[in-house]
């Protein structure tokens, strides 16, 4: 697996299109989750990721995707949909808990920082994890109902 650094260095455009892509809401990150529940179903819950320049992470609240991701850490990151068109950037890699102090709170000030517009920030029994990228994929339209989107996959 790899990081959000080794995709920002094989394919800076790929990167960038889906820092925007996830980004698109002002500076406030928005991204499906999809985990997996023990019984193997998919779960899917809206996360605020945070992208620093070379890694990718997700503060997550007491709950049951926290649970999956505790257990099972396979997930799926996919950005929010665009109000004017169909593109979309979705990542699917592990999810690892950070247990580093320093690093998490230096993320919970980003974080909190992105978000000062709301108010919002990691409480203290939120868990930080990072999310390694195993693939990305990027779909760019010209609008809804585009009849030839683009497509672009990337692996690490």
């Amino acid at each position: 697996m790899a990081t959000w650094g080794d995709l920002e260095t094989a394919d800076p455009a790929m990167a960038e299109a889906g820092r925007a892509l996830i980004y698109q809401v002002g500076p406030v990150g928005l991204a499906f989750l999809g985990t997996v529940r023990k019984d193997g179903v998919a779960r899917v819950h809206p996360v605020c990721p945070v992208l620093t320049a070379d890694r990718m992470y997700v503060f997550v609240i007491p709950s049951p995707k926290r649970n999956d991701l505790l257990r099972d850490g396979r997930c799926t990151l996919h950005s929010f949909p665009c109000s004017d068109n169909e593109d979309a950037f979705s990542v699917t890699g592990r999810a690892a808990l950070v247990d580093d102090e320093a690093t998490r709170q230096r993320l919970a000030e980003q974080f909190a920082a992105e978000r000062s517009i709301i108010g919002l920030t990691p409480a203290d029994e939120d868990l930080l994890f990072e999310i390694s990228v195993d693939s990305c994929f990027l779909t760019r339209t010209t609008g809804h109902g585009d009849p030839n989107p683009q497509h672009q996959h990337w692996r690490a």
